[in-house]
């Protein structure tokens, strides 16, 4: 009976480790060395469920293929506009911070409120199919809860609102 009187505390004192060591970083974990435009693609979604790629498809054998899963970003009018409407919603963004602005390439790293979590966002232009592909992933652990996509669709829904005269 007395360990069940501990027990709320315990659980407290836990939850405020986590709190001080996600606010110290440790759960940042270390940026890819690998991302960017290759041939073409973005990154393929990683092999466990904590990321999200609208280009998931073109890489047949991926575990994760169909899971991660997402559309590009559609846009209308000029495509660096497109570009520059998209960086300016990352940089307004809480938790993002726009790390590579390039013409048709944007990289962010996007933190979650707490645990500071980072995902590594990115963001192609494909000015052929009149979309913008993106890739977003967790660095740490094998399932992200659908933060991922939660976040795109949010960038989506704004991208969509900035769009309209």
């Amino acid at each position: 009976m007395k360990t069940m009187g501990l027990l709320p505390g315990v659980l407290l004192a836990v939850a405020a480790l986590l709190l001080v060591a996600g606010q110290l970083g440790v759960f940042a974990g270390k940026p890819p060395q690998d991302l960017g435009v290759r041939n073409g693609r973005l990154k393929p979604p990683s092999p466990t469920p904590n990321s999200v790629s609208s280009q998931a498809g073109d890489y047949a054998d991926h575990p994760q293929r169909s899971e991660a899963s997402i559309a590009p970003l559609s846009y209308t009018g000029d495509a660096r506009a497109a570009v520059g409407r998209l960086a300016a919603l990352l940089e307004t963004t809480p938790g993002c911070v726009l790390v590579k602005r390039e013409p048709a390439y944007l990289y962010a790293q996007c933190r979650t409120r707490w645990l500071r979590f980072t995902d590594d966002v990115e963001f192609s232009l494909d000015e052929a199919g009149s979309v913008i592909q993106v890739r977003s992933a967790s660095r740490l652990g094998r399932k992200d809860f659908g933060v991922n996509r939660a976040r795109v669709e949010a960038l989506r829904a704004r991208f969509v609102q900035a769009q309209r005269p």
